[in-house]
C-alpha cells in the first residue's frame, strides 16, 4: 500500500513562500471543516491525504516559525493520529527551541510529534558558496533513524486514522 509524506516549510523571510499562509483568512472555525477558499481546500486536502509529516523548521527568535503555527492551525481533524518529525535548523540551538515550540501545538491538534529529529546548528556554515547542502554522515544516519521512526508511527497510527475515516 502506498504511503504519502507531506513536507512542510514554514518561514516568512523575504523570498520564502510563507507568505501565502498569511491570506488564509476563513470565516468558519477550522472543526467545521467548511473552507471558503480555494487555496484552503487544497491545503485540507493535502494534510488529509498523508499518513506523516516532517516539519521543516526555522527557529525565529527563539520560538516556531508563525507560518507553520498559521498552517497548523488553520485545519483541525485533517491532522490527526498522524505521527511528525522536526527538521529544525537555525543558529547555535540548531533550532531545538522552535521544534519545542512546536511540539505542543501538534499534540493540541492530534499530531504525534516523534522524539527523533534532526537538529542543524549553524546551518549557514553547512551550505556551500551555490547554497546547496551537502550532508554528513552524522545528519544522514539521524535522517534514516527519524524517518525509519515516523514510518513505525505512521503504521502504529493506521487504525485510527482509519477509524475517523469511517466516520
Amino acid at each position: 500500500m502506498k504511503r504519502q509524506l507531506s513536507i512542510i516549510i514554514g518561514s516568512t523571510r523575504p523570498g520564502r513562500a510563507g507568505p501565502i499562509f498569511a491570506e488564509w483568512l476563513e470565516a468558519h472555525h477550522p472543526r467545521l471543516r467548511k473552507y471558503e477558499n480555494d487555496h484552503t481546500k487544497a491545503w485540507s486536502k493535502a494534510i488529509d491525504a498523508a499518513d506523516a509529516f516532517v516539519f521543516v523548521a526555522p527557529e525565529y527568535n527563539y520560538f516556531a516559525a508563525p507560518a507553520i503555527v498559521n498552517a497548523v492551525d488553520y485545519l483541525l481533524k485533517e491532522w490527526r493520529y498522524k505521527p511528525a518529525a522536526i527538521f529544525s535548523y537555525g543558529g547555535v540551538s540548531g533550532g531545538l527551541r522552535a521544534a519545542q515550540a512546536l511540539k505542543p501545538l501538534l499534540t493540541s491538534v492530534g499530531v504525534m510529534p516523534i522524539p527523533e529529529g534532526v537538529a542543524l546548528p549553524s546551518y549557514r556554515t553547512l551550505l556551500d558558496k551555490e547554497g546547496a547542502y551537502h550532508p554528513g554522515e552524522q545528519v544522514l544516519g539521524g535522517a534514516k533513524t527519524m524517518l525509519d521512526e515516523l514510518f513505525r508511527w505512521s503504521e502504529a497510527l493506521k487504525a485510527l486514522r482509519a477509524g475517523l475515516r469511517a466516520e
